[in-house]
């Protein structure tokens, strides 16, 4: 049995996956995952996610230059979610040019930014 077997994989083949800073142990964010994405992210020691939305694999920091360095790969209890304990690079994992894609936080019945934006998105995707 491969330890990919381990991984409950949801009807599109895809499971979960938190990208956790080591040392700070800050969720920086949650993509998805393919058998071939985990299985690039073991190997290359960088992390590979599958994008929902372009319908292909996503080496997390290909166009913007912040990948991640995984130190650690967990699988929880179910075996239903992946955890990478990783290192970012350039200090920025979200889109929006912030730390982290966690920013917004509920006040009152309102989101509100919590989370400054490090690099405008538009100097690291133009």
């Amino acid at each position: 049995m491969s330890w990919l077997d381990a991984v409950k994989w949801d009807r599109d083949g895809l499971v979960p996956a938190i990208a956790q800073e080591v040392g700070s142990g800050k969720l920086l964010m949650m993509a998805w995952m393919n058998a071939e994405a985990l299985r690039l992210t073991k190997e290359s020691g960088h992390a590979v996610y599958w994008s929902r939305s372009r319908k292909k694999l996503w080496h997390k920091g290909e166009e913007s230059g912040h990948q991640q360095r995984v130190q650690a790969i967990r699988i929880d209890c179910d075996g239903d979610v992946i955890l990478l304990e990783v290192e970012q690079k350039g200090g920025i994992a979200c889109h929006t040019g912030r730390h982290n894609c966690f920013y917004r936080e509920l006040q009152d019945d309102v989101w509100v930014e919590v989370e400054p934006i490090l690099k405008d998105p538009r100097e690291i995707y133009d």
